[in-house]
């Protein structure tokens, strides 16, 4: 791709960040080209995130039904899986699926809610309510 072809399509990430692109110069060397953006990669993003929007919804409503703790929510929330949260908290993934369980969840001790809370960084209170308040 020619340097001056290289996308350009404003996205929401092109405010905060951009992307090196490689790109031909007039003499046909490469060279690398900064881009806000590419409409096909932007699209293909949205798809993405409407997914997770969707799995947090999933979670949230799982909680509220009483068929999961608010771990489920937390996890769906920041992207994360049971590998990543035991390796954030310490606990084995076996027990962490364990606290998924909301009559297990209830009766967790500050300890475990603190390490749960920082994990997700939140309060205890936030994490027993899925009270969040993004900044």
């Amino acid at each position: 791709m020619k340097k001056e072809n290289v996308p350009q399509d404003l996205s929401s990430l092109g405010k905060i960040t951009r992307e090196v692109c490689y790109a031909t110069d007039s003499t046909g060397k490469y060279v690398t080209q900064l881009s806000n953006g590419w409409d096909v990669k932007i699209k293909a993003l949205d798809v993405a995130w409407e997914e997770i929007d969707g799995r947090i919804a999933k979670a949230k409503q799982q909680v509220l039904n009483n068929e999961a703790s608010p771990l489920l929510f937390f996890m769906e929330l920041r992207l994360m899986d049971f590998s990543i949260l035991a390796d954030y908290t310490g606990f084995w993934k076996w027990q962490i699926k364990r606290h998924l369980k909301p009559e297990v969840f209830n009766k967790l001790s500050e300890t475990k809610l603190k390490k749960y809370a920082a994990a997700f960084n939140v309060k205890v209170d936030e994490l027993k309510s899925m009270d969040v308040h993004e900044d």
